[in-house]
């Protein structure tokens, strides 16, 4: 019981953490623009782009029928920044303004992949979630 509280608590904090991140991609792409890759061409496509996903995402954290797909999303594109962070470390500017902030914020993507892995493994098998649909 207390399992698929927390379970649905973490969710929604999650759907709202992308929701904003997403919006924020739009109101302040600058922010984003040293997180995108070099090679990557047409960067504040990446970033608008980035951006919808996010917001799709979040919205379908929120949906009981769709939060199971939505929480395999959410675990890829945890899995795919994730060589984002850690090129970061290693920059003359890391994007995220030191190499402290930088090392910091590699380990919350960790945490944010342990609780996509979690989602996918266990929240969406739980007796809360499964009375939702």
């Amino acid at each position: 019981m207390v399992k698929d509280i927390l379970t649905l608590l973490f969710r929604i904090f999650i759907a709202l953490f992308l929701l904003f991140g997403g919006i924020q991609h739009f109101i302040n792409m600058e922010f984003y623009l040293p997180f995108v890759p070099y090679f990557l061409p047409y960067k504040p496509l990446v970033i608008y782009g980035s951006g919808i996903i996010e917001l799709l995402i979040g919205i379908g954290l929120l949906i009981p029928k769709t939060k199971n797909i939505a929480s395999w999303a959410y675990l890829i594109l945890m899995l795919l920044f994730l060589p984002v962070h850690i090129a970061d470390i290693y920059t003359d500017t890391p994007a995220m303004g030191t190499h402290q902030a930088a090392i910091i914020r590699l380990g919350v993507q960790f945490l944010l992949i342990a609780l996509g892995v979690y989602f996918v493994r266990f929240a969406a098998s739980s007796k809360t979630e499964k009375n939702e649909n």
